[in-house]
């Protein structure tokens, strides 16, 4: 199976990736995480995404906040898909990276998940993933499967609590 490479623009992002490195681990699946930033190590970032085909990734997971260029960057420096997980800043309380994430130019895609959403990040790179390993994909099918249950006793209960 491939990996998820896991790029993150400053470790204050650290507590959103937690989220999409405990879903990778409940699903069995590689990854690797790094802190590479659009701004401060251009040259990094951009030689882990020229790499990453070769180093055995399927997708990349990038986080960022307040301008929030390293998704693009990433995704302008390889043909992986790239999902992009705005991170909540000080100032427009995300909204900020939210718009710079999911604005790419044509040609240069990046699936971006909600502000602070790396349960979401990883789950959809499993999806990714799974599109050609069937084990992976009955994974992700019992994991769909238990969220629906735990939906349905909540359901059950709503009313003793009412």
């Amino acid at each position: 199976m491939k990996k998820v490479g896991i790029v993150m623009g400053s470790d204050s992002d650290l507590p959103v990736i937690q989220k999409a490195v405990n879903i990778l681990r409940e699903l069995d699946i590689e990854y690797e995480v790094h802190v590479y930033s659009a701004h401060r190590t251009p040259i990094e970032a951009r030689e882990f995404a020229l790499s990453a085909r070769e180093m055995g990734f399927g997708v990349i997971i990038a986080a960022a906040g307040m301008a929030a260029h390293l998704a693009g960057a990433i995704a302008a420096n390889t043909t992986l898909p790239v999902i992009g997980i705005p991170c909540r800043g000080p100032a427009l309380d995300g909204l900020d990276a939210l718009l710079s994430t999911v604005q790419m130019p044509s040609g240069i895609p990046v699936a971006t998940v909600g502000i602070n959403n790396g349960a979401n990040s990883a789950l959809l790179a499993a999806e990714i993933l799974a599109v050609e390993d069937e084990v992976l994909a009955e994974r992700l099918a019992t994991r769909r499967a238990s969220d629906t249950k735990a939906v349905l006793q909540k359901d059950e209960g709503i009313a003793d609590r009412l």
